[in-house]
């Protein structure tokens, strides 16, 4: 199984590099800006840590809300802290093992651990974009960043779409293009995305 580690630690790396003014950037998520992914990553990192362990979140399945409103004061802090301990939670045993459920999705714990992997790359390419700094992708993510890529630009990827509208239909890449430029083209992302060309978003 991978290690949710080297994402998570890249994903905290380019949170901290945020600055406070870059709150209000447009970001390749569609409708988010940077604060609203921040909060995303905020809930999702919650989500998939009780996924991990088994565990039912207090008041139900609610999916992380992408509001910039409901970010922590100390977000810097509070991000971190939990994209630790879903990476931490995803070593324990079993958290690979059987059926769990993230977010109102239930289903087995292996394909749900390849979620994680793609939201802890696909959001860092995200951050990284619209703050400009550059992102590096592990070797420990991309196979299973490959395989849920794989599930959202098969028959499978509607529903999947349907369920989270966070997925935006996949972009066509040309041949030959590099393993995260196909890893975010079927997540909805425009790989040449840049904050002063929002036509793209």
């Amino acid at each position: 199984m991978p290690d949710l580690e080297p994402a998570a630690r890249e994903l905290i790396r380019l949170v901290q590099g945020v600055r406070d003014d870059q709150l209000d950037a447009p970001t390749p998520c569609r409708d988010y800006s940077l604060g609203d992914l921040l909060e995303h990553v905020h809930g999702l990192a919650l989500a998939f840590t009780a996924g991990a362990r088994k565990q039912r979140l207090p008041g139900g399945p609610t999916g992380p809300s992408g509001d910039a409103s409901r970010l922590p004061a100390d977000w810097r802090t509070a991000v971190v802290a939990r994209l630790e301990e879903l990476a931490q939670a995803w070593q324990e045993d079993g958290a690979w093992q059987g059926t769990t459920e993230v977010g109102g999705f239930e289903g087995p714990a292996e394909q749900l651990g390849a979620a994680a992997a793609n939201e802890l790359v696909v959001h860092g390419w995200d951050v990284a974009r619209a703050s400009g700094q550059d992102v590096t992708v592990h070797d420990e993510s991309i196979g299973a960043c490959l395989g849920f890529a794989a599930v959202l630009t098969g028959p499978e990827g509607d529903a999947v779409r349907a369920a989270a509208p966070g997925f935006g239909p996949p972009v066509d890449v040309p041949e030959g293009a590099s393993v995260l430029d196909r890893i975010v083209a079927a997540n909805g992302r425009q790989p040449a995305w840049a904050p002063d060309r929002l036509a793209s978003r």
